[in-house]
């Protein structure tokens, strides 16, 4: 009896040293308490400024803020679909009306999505119907730029005509120009314009003409680029319409924006296991030490990666329902990614093994609901465009944060 007490109280020493010598999985080494609500980051509240608090804007907020991209700490550009009204959210009440226990709006919830109330909009895309323009949205105002403490500061009009739904927005990194670029899927094209927004240098597809051959586009989304100026384009395919072709391919284009070659084709959700085939191909990313090419396969719940010339080599899955994969960028090492079906930013490695995830759905500082575009600068700040709660959001490191958990580090 006296050595098993011997050995429990071994057991219980032993324990406790292990339990203070543990390394914790935290964000931030040596903190003690609290939760990594969000990750490696504090959100930087009141970034940018509503644009509501803008002269000219007064009536009007963001809409369904679809890309960001952060050419610098000091100019962060951003596209959107119009403007909607600004409104205040409403104080709770029952509605007895529809049941007991039945309440709007739900405490902590969001209350307003800035997509579906554009969805009313583009009611030819996405079965809404009804909007009033200049009372419900406001056409135009697609092409933002902010500075870094998020002032409005270029409001890029002038190409509103041109504009149908702007889907993305970049500088590509290899670029001396620093063009920018536009990616579109309602006018089936990419628009590329010099820095400032004064001219537009070149168009990739015949705006208007939806197509699946070299000279069309078919719904782009996103890009990415090779170290040579190459890239490589997501033809997402219209997955808002089953009677349209849905063509889900990647296509590669030269430095110079001439067509080099394709691979994809549409395959049969939610379950197709085919390499190659794709089900709204929302995402591209290019490892620019292996050439790699990740393309997220969305509605079939996975990653599918390709060398640079298309040879198929490796895929995993997202995960299952709720899971909503929905765009990622190469940063620091690693694929991160966006789930806008759980509201969280993933790290994964390149071979897909889940290393860390972050993320709480909400309207609220920080919170997230839709994000749709990711992007950082070279002073490691974070930055999401979320299309349901129809905003941009700015996050910086946290004081001491594990760089092994930063989406970048500061350069």
């Amino acid at each position: 009896m006296y050595r098993i007490c011997l050995f429990v109280a071994a057991l219980l020493t032993s324990a406790g040293t292990f339990a203070q010598d543990v390394a914790p999985f935290v964000a931030v080494p040596g903190q003690r308490g609290g939760q990594d609500i969000f990750g490696p980051y504090e959100v930087v509240e009141d970034w940018p400024k509503d644009t509501a608090t803008v002269p000219g804007h007064e009536a009007w907020t963001f809409a369904a803020v679809r890309g960001v991209h952060a050419e610098s700490a000091d100019r962060i550009l951003a596209v959107q679909l119009g403007e909607l009204p600004n409104i205040e959210r409403p104080e709770p009440r029952v509605l007895p009306e529809v049941g007991p226990g039945i309440g709007f709006p739900v405490a902590r919830a969001p209350w307003r999505s800035f997509r579906t109330a554009m969805g009313a909009v583009n009611a030819n895309l996405t079965g809404g119907a009804g909007a009033r323009e200049g009372i419900d949205y406001r056409g135009g105002h697609g092409i933002l730029v902010f500075d870094r403490d998020g002032n409005l500061v270029e409001e890029w009009t002038q190409w509103d005509s041109l504009l149908v739904r702007p889907h993305s927005i970049y500088v590509s990194p290899y670029d001396a120009e620093k063009r920018v670029w536009v990616v579109d899927d309602g006018a089936h094209a990419i628009f590329i314009f010099s820095n400032d927004g004064k001219e537009l240098l070149q168009t990739i597809g015949i705006p208007g003409e939806g197509g699946i051959d070299e000279t069309h586009l078919f719904w782009p989304c996103y890009i990415d680029w090779a170290p040579d100026g190459s890239f490589y384009v997501a033809d997402g395919g219209d997955f808002y319409n089953p009677d349209r072709p849905l063509g889900a391919r990647v296509v590669k284009f030269d430095a110079d924006g001439n067509y080099l070659f394709e691979w994809g084709q549409e395959g049969v959700p939610p379950s197709e296991t085919r390499p190659g085939y794709f089900n709204n191909l929302h995402g591209i990313a290019v490892d620019p030490e292996s050439g790699r090419v990740f393309a997220n396969d969305r509605q079939n719940h996975r990653i599918q990666v390709f060398s640079a010339d298309g040879e198929y080599l490796d895929e995993w899955s997202v995960g299952a329902p709720p899971a909503d994969l929905h765009m990622f960028i190469v940063s620091n090492g690693a694929l991160w990614a966006a789930d806008r079906g759980t509201n969280k930013i993933l790290k994964y490695d390149f071979a897909g093994n889940l290393l860390y995830a972050w993320g709480v759905s909400g309207d609220f500082p920080g919170g997230m609901w839709g994000v749709h575009g990711m992007s950082f600068d070279d002073e490691g700040n974070f930055y999401v465009a979320e299309v349901d709660n129809g905003r941009i959001q700015k996050f910086r490191p946290r004081a001491g944060a594990n760089p092994a958990y930063l989406v970048a580090l500061p350069r």
